[in-house]
Protein backbone atom coordinates (compact mmCIF):
# COMPACT_ATOMS: atom_id res chain seq x y z
CA UNK A 1 0.00 0.00 0.00
CA UNK A 2 1.43 3.41 -0.99
CA UNK A 3 2.04 6.12 1.60
CA UNK A 4 0.81 9.68 1.93
CA UNK A 5 3.24 11.74 3.97
CA UNK A 6 2.01 14.34 6.43
CA UNK A 7 3.84 17.44 7.65
CA UNK A 8 2.47 18.58 11.00
CA UNK A 9 2.72 22.20 12.15
CA UNK A 10 2.18 22.13 15.91
CA UNK A 11 2.55 19.33 18.45
CA UNK A 12 0.37 20.74 21.19
CA UNK A 13 -2.94 19.35 22.37
CA UNK A 14 -4.51 18.81 18.94
CA UNK A 15 -1.24 17.93 17.21
CA UNK A 16 -0.47 15.31 19.84
CA UNK A 17 -3.99 13.94 19.59
CA UNK A 18 -3.67 13.72 15.81
CA UNK A 19 -0.47 11.67 16.06
CA UNK A 20 -2.03 9.38 18.67
CA UNK A 21 -5.22 8.69 16.69
CA UNK A 22 -3.33 8.19 13.42
CA UNK A 23 -1.05 5.61 15.05
CA UNK A 24 -3.73 3.85 17.09
CA UNK A 25 -6.21 3.57 14.23
CA UNK A 26 -3.69 3.28 11.40
CA UNK A 27 -5.18 0.11 9.94
CA UNK A 28 -8.78 1.36 10.06
CA UNK A 29 -7.81 4.72 8.56
CA UNK A 30 -5.80 3.17 5.72
CA UNK A 31 -8.72 0.86 4.89
CA UNK A 32 -10.89 3.93 4.44
CA UNK A 33 -8.34 6.10 2.64
CA UNK A 34 -6.87 3.39 0.42
CA UNK A 35 -3.37 4.54 1.37
CA UNK A 36 -1.21 4.54 4.47
CA UNK A 37 -1.15 7.97 6.14
CA UNK A 38 2.05 8.73 8.06
CA UNK A 39 3.32 11.81 9.90
CA UNK A 40 6.97 12.09 8.87
CA UNK A 41 7.90 15.68 9.77
CA UNK A 42 6.58 17.94 12.54
CA UNK A 43 7.33 21.38 13.96
CA UNK A 44 7.06 22.39 17.62
CA UNK A 45 8.21 25.44 19.54
CA UNK A 46 10.03 23.44 22.22
CA UNK A 47 11.43 20.05 21.28
CA UNK A 48 12.19 19.21 24.91
CA UNK A 49 8.65 19.74 26.14
CA UNK A 50 6.84 16.59 27.35
CA UNK A 51 4.36 15.33 24.73
CA UNK A 52 1.08 13.47 24.92
CA UNK A 53 2.15 11.51 21.83
CA UNK A 54 4.94 9.18 20.73
CA UNK A 55 7.10 11.01 18.17
CA UNK A 56 9.26 8.00 17.20
CA UNK A 57 9.81 7.98 13.45
CA UNK A 58 8.89 11.67 13.10
CA UNK A 59 11.53 14.20 12.14
CA UNK A 60 11.19 17.15 14.53
CA UNK A 61 12.12 20.79 14.05
CA UNK A 62 11.45 24.16 15.66
CA UNK A 63 11.19 25.79 12.24
CA UNK A 64 7.75 25.22 10.64
CA UNK A 65 9.02 26.44 7.28
CA UNK A 66 11.25 23.35 7.12
CA UNK A 67 8.14 21.17 7.24
CA UNK A 68 6.32 23.20 4.58
CA UNK A 69 9.36 23.17 2.30
CA UNK A 70 10.04 19.44 2.73
CA UNK A 71 9.63 17.99 -0.81
CA UNK A 72 8.45 14.64 0.60
CA UNK A 73 5.37 16.17 2.22
CA UNK A 74 2.04 15.65 0.44
CA UNK A 75 -0.30 17.28 2.98
CA UNK A 76 0.51 20.07 5.45
CA UNK A 77 -1.60 19.96 8.63
CA UNK A 78 -1.63 23.41 10.29
CA UNK A 79 -2.36 23.37 14.03
CA UNK A 80 -0.34 26.33 15.34
CA UNK A 81 -3.25 28.80 15.49
CA UNK A 82 -3.27 32.55 14.94
CA UNK A 83 -3.61 34.24 11.57
CA UNK A 84 -0.15 35.73 10.97
CA UNK A 85 2.53 33.05 10.64
CA UNK A 86 -0.15 30.44 9.93
CA UNK A 87 -1.35 32.42 6.89
CA UNK A 88 2.20 32.69 5.51
CA UNK A 89 2.86 28.97 5.99
CA UNK A 90 -0.44 27.89 4.45
CA UNK A 91 -0.01 30.14 1.41
CA UNK A 92 3.54 28.84 0.97
CA UNK A 93 2.31 25.24 1.12
CA UNK A 94 -0.35 26.01 -1.48
CA UNK A 95 2.16 27.71 -3.76
CA UNK A 96 4.25 24.53 -3.63
CA UNK A 97 1.25 22.46 -4.68
CA UNK A 98 0.69 20.86 -1.28
CA UNK A 99 -2.77 20.19 0.11
CA UNK A 100 -3.63 21.76 3.49
CA UNK A 101 -5.70 20.67 6.45
CA UNK A 102 -6.25 23.22 9.23
CA UNK A 103 -8.13 23.54 12.51
CA UNK A 104 -7.62 27.31 12.52
CA UNK A 105 -10.95 29.15 12.61
CA UNK A 106 -9.39 32.63 12.80
CA UNK A 107 -7.27 31.89 9.74
CA UNK A 108 -10.24 30.73 7.66
CA UNK A 109 -12.67 33.42 8.90
CA UNK A 110 -10.24 36.29 8.25
CA UNK A 111 -8.17 35.05 5.30
CA UNK A 112 -10.20 32.20 3.84
CA UNK A 113 -11.22 34.09 0.69
CA UNK A 114 -7.55 34.68 -0.18
CA UNK A 115 -6.50 31.15 0.78
CA UNK A 116 -9.26 29.43 -1.19
CA UNK A 117 -8.55 31.56 -4.28
CA UNK A 118 -4.88 30.57 -4.09
CA UNK A 119 -5.84 26.91 -3.66
CA UNK A 120 -8.20 27.07 -6.67
CA UNK A 121 -5.41 28.55 -8.78
CA UNK A 122 -2.97 25.76 -7.81
CA UNK A 123 -5.52 22.95 -7.96
CA UNK A 124 -5.06 21.92 -4.30
CA UNK A 125 -7.47 21.32 -1.43
CA UNK A 126 -7.78 23.27 1.81
CA UNK A 127 -9.87 21.33 4.35
CA UNK A 128 -11.03 22.87 7.63
CA UNK A 129 -13.63 20.64 9.35
CA UNK A 130 -11.89 20.98 12.74
CA UNK A 131 -12.12 24.79 12.61
CA UNK A 132 -15.77 24.73 13.76
CA UNK A 133 -17.22 22.81 16.71
CA UNK A 134 -14.27 20.47 17.29
CA UNK A 135 -15.27 16.86 16.70
CA UNK A 136 -18.75 17.58 15.29
CA UNK A 137 -18.74 17.07 11.49
CA UNK A 138 -20.82 20.22 10.97
CA UNK A 139 -18.88 21.53 7.95
CA UNK A 140 -19.41 18.29 6.05
CA UNK A 141 -23.07 18.17 7.13
CA UNK A 142 -23.89 21.66 5.85
CA UNK A 143 -21.58 21.60 2.82
CA UNK A 144 -22.44 18.11 1.60
CA UNK A 145 -25.17 16.37 3.61
CA UNK A 146 -27.64 19.26 3.23
CA UNK A 147 -26.66 20.27 -0.30
CA UNK A 148 -30.21 19.63 -1.58
CA UNK A 149 -31.57 22.26 0.80
CA UNK A 150 -32.00 25.99 0.75
CA UNK A 151 -30.68 26.72 4.25
CA UNK A 152 -33.04 29.11 6.02
CA UNK A 153 -31.15 29.68 9.26
CA UNK A 154 -28.67 28.19 11.68
CA UNK A 155 -27.95 28.76 15.36
CA UNK A 156 -25.16 27.28 17.39
CA UNK A 157 -23.53 26.95 20.77
CA UNK A 158 -20.05 27.03 19.26
CA UNK A 159 -17.87 28.02 22.20
CA UNK A 160 -17.55 25.52 25.04
CA UNK A 161 -16.05 27.97 27.54
CA UNK A 162 -19.01 30.33 27.37
CA UNK A 163 -21.46 27.43 27.58
CA UNK A 164 -19.67 26.03 30.64
CA UNK A 165 -19.87 29.42 32.37
CA UNK A 166 -23.60 29.89 31.70
CA UNK A 167 -24.33 26.30 32.75
CA UNK A 168 -22.51 26.73 36.07
CA UNK A 169 -24.25 30.05 36.71
CA UNK A 170 -27.60 28.33 36.21
CA UNK A 171 -26.90 25.12 38.12
CA UNK A 172 -25.05 26.60 41.08
CA UNK A 173 -26.22 30.21 41.21
CA UNK A 174 -22.59 31.31 40.89
CA UNK A 175 -21.57 34.77 39.67
CA UNK A 176 -19.84 35.18 36.33
CA UNK A 177 -16.46 36.16 37.77
CA UNK A 178 -16.33 33.11 40.08
CA UNK A 179 -17.29 30.68 37.32
CA UNK A 180 -14.73 32.21 34.96
CA UNK A 181 -12.02 31.67 37.58
CA UNK A 182 -13.12 28.04 37.91
CA UNK A 183 -13.10 27.61 34.11
CA UNK A 184 -9.54 28.93 34.04
CA UNK A 185 -8.50 26.56 36.83
CA UNK A 186 -9.97 23.60 34.93
CA UNK A 187 -8.26 24.63 31.69
CA UNK A 188 -11.52 25.43 29.87
CA UNK A 189 -10.65 29.16 29.68
CA UNK A 190 -7.38 30.84 28.80
CA UNK A 191 -5.55 33.19 31.15
CA UNK A 192 -6.87 35.93 28.83
CA UNK A 193 -10.43 34.70 28.14
CA UNK A 194 -11.43 37.59 25.88
CA UNK A 195 -11.85 35.53 22.69
CA UNK A 196 -14.24 33.15 24.46
CA UNK A 197 -16.32 35.37 26.76
CA UNK A 198 -16.61 38.31 24.34
CA UNK A 199 -17.79 36.09 21.47
CA UNK A 200 -14.84 36.55 19.08
CA UNK A 201 -14.13 32.81 18.86
CA UNK A 202 -17.80 32.12 18.13
CA UNK A 203 -17.83 34.91 15.52
CA UNK A 204 -14.95 33.24 13.66
CA UNK A 205 -16.91 29.99 13.54
CA UNK A 206 -20.22 31.63 12.61
CA UNK A 207 -18.49 33.41 9.70
CA UNK A 208 -17.50 30.03 8.29
CA UNK A 209 -20.86 28.35 8.86
CA UNK A 210 -22.81 31.22 7.29
CA UNK A 211 -20.60 31.26 4.20
CA UNK A 212 -21.10 27.58 3.45
CA UNK A 213 -24.81 27.76 4.31
CA UNK A 214 -25.63 30.69 2.02
CA UNK A 215 -22.85 30.61 -0.58
CA UNK A 216 -21.31 33.99 0.19
CA UNK A 217 -17.76 35.21 0.82
CA UNK A 218 -16.33 35.00 4.33
CA UNK A 219 -17.08 38.31 6.09
CA UNK A 220 -15.83 38.17 9.67
CA UNK A 221 -15.71 41.96 9.97
CA UNK A 222 -19.50 42.16 9.53
CA UNK A 223 -20.47 39.83 12.40
CA UNK A 224 -22.24 41.60 15.26
CA UNK A 225 -20.47 40.33 18.38
CA UNK A 226 -21.54 40.60 22.02
CA UNK A 227 -20.17 38.65 24.97
CA UNK A 228 -21.56 37.22 28.19
CA UNK A 229 -19.66 39.32 30.74
CA UNK A 230 -22.73 41.38 31.73
CA UNK A 231 -24.99 38.38 32.40
CA UNK A 232 -25.84 38.13 36.10
CA UNK A 233 -27.05 35.25 38.23
CA UNK A 234 -30.31 37.14 38.57
CA UNK A 235 -30.77 37.15 34.78
CA UNK A 236 -30.15 33.41 34.62
CA UNK A 237 -32.61 32.73 37.46
CA UNK A 238 -35.29 35.00 35.98
CA UNK A 239 -34.97 33.30 32.61
CA UNK A 240 -35.52 29.93 34.31
CA UNK A 241 -38.66 31.19 36.06
CA UNK A 242 -40.03 32.36 32.72
CA UNK A 243 -39.31 29.02 31.02
CA UNK A 244 -36.12 30.00 29.19
CA UNK A 245 -32.39 29.26 29.22
CA UNK A 246 -29.66 31.76 28.40
CA UNK A 247 -27.18 30.48 25.81
CA UNK A 248 -24.40 32.28 23.96
CA UNK A 249 -25.42 31.69 20.35
CA UNK A 250 -24.07 32.36 16.92
CA UNK A 251 -27.07 33.00 14.66
CA UNK A 252 -27.30 33.49 10.91
CA UNK A 253 -30.62 33.80 9.13
CA UNK A 254 -31.65 34.43 5.53
CA UNK A 255 -34.23 37.25 5.29
CA UNK A 256 -35.80 39.15 2.39
CA UNK A 257 -33.55 42.13 3.20
CA UNK A 258 -30.26 40.27 3.69
CA UNK A 259 -28.36 37.89 5.94
CA UNK A 260 -28.30 38.19 9.72
CA UNK A 261 -24.85 37.49 11.17
CA UNK A 262 -24.75 37.84 14.96
CA UNK A 263 -23.25 36.42 18.16
CA UNK A 264 -24.82 37.31 21.51
CA UNK A 265 -26.43 35.91 24.66
CA UNK A 266 -29.88 34.62 23.81
CA UNK A 267 -32.95 33.46 25.73
CA UNK A 268 -34.35 30.29 24.16
CA UNK A 269 -37.29 28.17 25.38
CA UNK A 270 -36.09 25.50 27.81
CA UNK A 271 -37.99 22.80 25.88
CA UNK A 272 -35.71 23.18 22.85
CA UNK A 273 -33.07 20.45 22.62
CA UNK A 274 -30.32 23.00 22.13
CA UNK A 275 -31.33 24.73 25.38
CA UNK A 276 -30.32 21.55 27.21
CA UNK A 277 -26.77 21.40 25.81
CA UNK A 278 -24.67 22.00 28.91
CA UNK A 279 -21.08 22.27 30.07
CA UNK A 280 -18.36 22.50 27.45
CA UNK A 281 -20.39 20.73 24.76
CA UNK A 282 -21.28 22.34 21.42
CA UNK A 283 -24.39 22.05 19.28
CA UNK A 284 -25.54 23.53 15.98
CA UNK A 285 -29.17 23.67 14.83
CA UNK A 286 -29.68 24.02 11.06
CA UNK A 287 -33.02 24.65 9.36
CA UNK A 288 -33.29 23.52 5.73
CA UNK A 289 -36.36 23.94 3.57
CA UNK A 290 -36.51 20.25 2.63
CA UNK A 291 -35.17 18.46 5.69
CA UNK A 292 -36.51 20.82 8.37
CA UNK A 293 -34.55 21.26 11.61
CA UNK A 294 -31.43 19.14 12.20
CA UNK A 295 -29.28 19.23 15.36
CA UNK A 296 -25.58 18.36 15.55
CA UNK A 297 -24.15 17.77 19.03
CA UNK A 298 -20.76 16.83 20.44
CA UNK A 299 -17.47 18.00 21.95
CA UNK A 300 -16.27 21.33 20.61
CA UNK A 301 -12.63 20.94 21.66
CA UNK A 302 -10.10 18.52 23.12
CA UNK A 303 -7.16 16.58 21.75
CA UNK A 304 -8.79 13.53 20.22
CA UNK A 305 -12.24 14.96 19.38
CA UNK A 306 -10.56 17.69 17.32
CA UNK A 307 -8.03 15.19 15.95
CA UNK A 308 -11.01 13.12 14.75
CA UNK A 309 -12.06 16.02 12.50
CA UNK A 310 -8.50 16.75 11.39
CA UNK A 311 -7.89 13.15 10.32
CA UNK A 312 -11.29 12.91 8.61
CA UNK A 313 -10.16 15.87 6.48
CA UNK A 314 -6.86 14.15 5.75
CA UNK A 315 -8.72 11.02 4.62
CA UNK A 316 -10.97 13.10 2.36
CA UNK A 317 -7.95 14.82 0.83
CA UNK A 318 -6.20 11.48 0.24
CA UNK A 319 -9.30 10.08 -1.47
CA UNK A 320 -9.57 13.02 -3.86
CA UNK A 321 -5.93 13.94 -4.48
CA UNK A 322 -6.02 12.37 -7.93
CA UNK A 323 -9.52 13.55 -8.82
CA UNK A 324 -10.15 16.28 -11.35
CA UNK A 325 -10.58 19.67 -9.71
CA UNK A 326 -14.15 19.96 -11.07
CA UNK A 327 -15.10 16.75 -9.24
CA UNK A 328 -14.05 17.97 -5.80
CA UNK A 329 -16.36 19.46 -3.18
CA UNK A 330 -16.00 23.28 -3.40
CA UNK A 331 -14.27 24.96 -0.48
CA UNK A 332 -17.36 27.01 0.46
CA UNK A 333 -19.94 24.43 -0.67
CA UNK A 334 -20.95 26.39 -3.79
CA UNK A 335 -18.94 26.48 -7.01
CA UNK A 336 -16.36 29.28 -6.85
CA UNK A 337 -18.02 31.26 -9.66
CA UNK A 338 -21.39 30.95 -7.89
CA UNK A 339 -20.33 32.56 -4.60
CA UNK A 340 -22.53 35.66 -4.30
CA UNK A 341 -22.04 38.83 -2.32
CA UNK A 342 -25.07 39.26 -0.10
CA UNK A 343 -26.20 42.15 2.05
CA UNK A 344 -25.31 41.60 5.70
CA UNK A 345 -27.99 43.26 7.82
CA UNK A 346 -26.94 45.97 10.22
CA UNK A 347 -27.87 44.92 13.73
CA UNK A 348 -30.34 47.80 13.92
CA UNK A 349 -32.37 46.16 11.14
CA UNK A 350 -32.60 42.77 12.85
CA UNK A 351 -36.01 41.89 14.28
CA UNK A 352 -36.24 39.81 17.45
CA UNK A 353 -37.89 39.65 20.86
CA UNK A 354 -36.22 40.92 24.04
CA UNK A 355 -35.70 40.31 27.73
CA UNK A 356 -35.26 43.60 29.59
CA UNK A 357 -34.11 44.07 33.19
CA UNK A 358 -34.64 47.60 34.48
CA UNK A 359 -33.64 48.87 37.93
CA UNK A 360 -36.27 51.50 38.71
CA UNK A 361 -37.62 53.43 41.68
CA UNK A 362 -40.40 51.56 43.51
CA UNK A 363 -43.01 54.30 43.34
CA UNK A 364 -46.35 54.95 41.59
CA UNK A 365 -46.28 55.98 37.96
CA UNK A 366 -42.91 54.50 37.05
CA UNK A 367 -44.33 51.37 35.47
CA UNK A 368 -46.81 53.39 33.42
CA UNK A 369 -44.00 55.62 32.18
CA UNK A 370 -41.91 52.63 31.11
CA UNK A 371 -44.75 50.91 29.26
CA UNK A 372 -45.67 54.18 27.50
CA UNK A 373 -42.10 54.62 26.21
CA UNK A 374 -42.16 51.09 24.84
CA UNK A 375 -45.69 51.39 23.45
CA UNK A 376 -44.93 54.65 21.63
CA UNK A 377 -42.28 52.74 19.66
CA UNK A 378 -44.53 49.82 18.80
CA UNK A 379 -42.99 47.52 21.42
CA UNK A 380 -45.59 45.28 23.05
CA UNK A 381 -44.98 43.38 26.29
CA UNK A 382 -45.51 39.62 26.46
CA UNK A 383 -44.73 39.08 30.16
CA UNK A 384 -43.53 41.11 33.13
CA UNK A 385 -42.18 40.47 36.64
CA UNK A 386 -41.60 43.13 39.29
CA UNK A 387 -39.26 41.87 42.00
CA UNK A 388 -39.51 42.93 45.62
CA UNK A 389 -36.90 45.57 46.52
CA UNK A 390 -34.02 44.29 48.63
CA UNK A 391 -34.18 45.28 52.28
CA UNK A 392 -33.23 48.92 52.66
CA UNK A 393 -33.32 49.54 48.89
CA UNK A 394 -35.65 51.96 47.14
CA UNK A 395 -35.23 50.44 43.67
CA UNK A 396 -36.75 47.29 42.28
CA UNK A 397 -35.88 45.14 39.27
CA UNK A 398 -38.54 45.07 36.58
CA UNK A 399 -38.26 42.17 34.12
CA UNK A 400 -40.04 42.44 30.79
CA UNK A 401 -40.32 40.09 27.83
CA UNK A 402 -41.34 41.80 24.60
CA UNK A 403 -42.75 40.70 21.28
CA UNK A 404 -40.64 41.05 18.13
CA UNK A 405 -39.42 44.50 17.14
CA UNK A 406 -36.55 45.95 15.12
CA UNK A 407 -33.42 46.49 17.17
CA UNK A 408 -33.19 50.17 16.25
CA UNK A 409 -36.62 50.75 17.83
CA UNK A 410 -35.50 48.98 20.98
CA UNK A 411 -32.28 51.02 21.03
CA UNK A 412 -34.31 54.25 20.96
CA UNK A 413 -36.58 53.05 23.77
CA UNK A 414 -33.67 51.93 25.95
CA UNK A 415 -31.87 55.27 25.50
CA UNK A 416 -34.94 57.15 26.73
CA UNK A 417 -35.58 54.74 29.61
CA UNK A 418 -31.98 55.07 30.80
CA UNK A 419 -32.34 58.89 30.84
CA UNK A 420 -35.23 58.77 33.33
CA UNK A 421 -34.55 59.95 36.87
CA UNK A 422 -36.45 56.93 38.17
CA UNK A 423 -34.10 54.46 36.42
CA UNK A 424 -30.70 53.53 37.85
CA UNK A 425 -27.84 52.38 35.62
CA UNK A 426 -28.07 50.64 32.28
CA UNK A 427 -30.98 48.56 31.05
CA UNK A 428 -29.96 44.92 30.65
CA UNK A 429 -31.12 43.71 27.24
CA UNK A 430 -30.91 40.06 26.10
CA UNK A 431 -32.34 39.01 22.75
CA UNK A 432 -34.82 36.12 22.56
CA UNK A 433 -35.24 33.46 19.87
CA UNK A 434 -37.88 30.72 19.64
CA UNK A 435 -35.77 28.61 17.21
CA UNK A 436 -38.97 26.99 16.00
Amino acid sequence: MSQVKIGLLGLGTVGGGTVNVLKRNAQEISRRAGKEIVVVHAAARDLNKPRICDTDGIKLTTNPAEVVNDPEIDIVVELIGGDGLARELVLTAIEQGKHVVTANKALIAKHGNEIFAAAEAKGVIVAYEAAVAGGIPIIKAVREGLSANRIEWLAGIINGTGNFILTEMRDNGTDFADVLAEAQRLGYAEADPTFDVEGIDAAHKLTILASIAFGMPLQFDKVYTEGITKITGDDVACAEKLGYRIKHLGISRRTTNGIELRVHPTLIPERRLIANVDGVMNAVLVQGDAVGPTLYYGPGAGDEPTASAVIADVVDVVRTMGAAVDNRVPHLAFQADAINNMTILDMGEVETSYYLRISAADRPGVMAELTKILGDRGISIEAMIQQEPAEGESNTNIIMLTHKVQEKCMNDAIAIIESLDAVAGEVMRIRMESLS
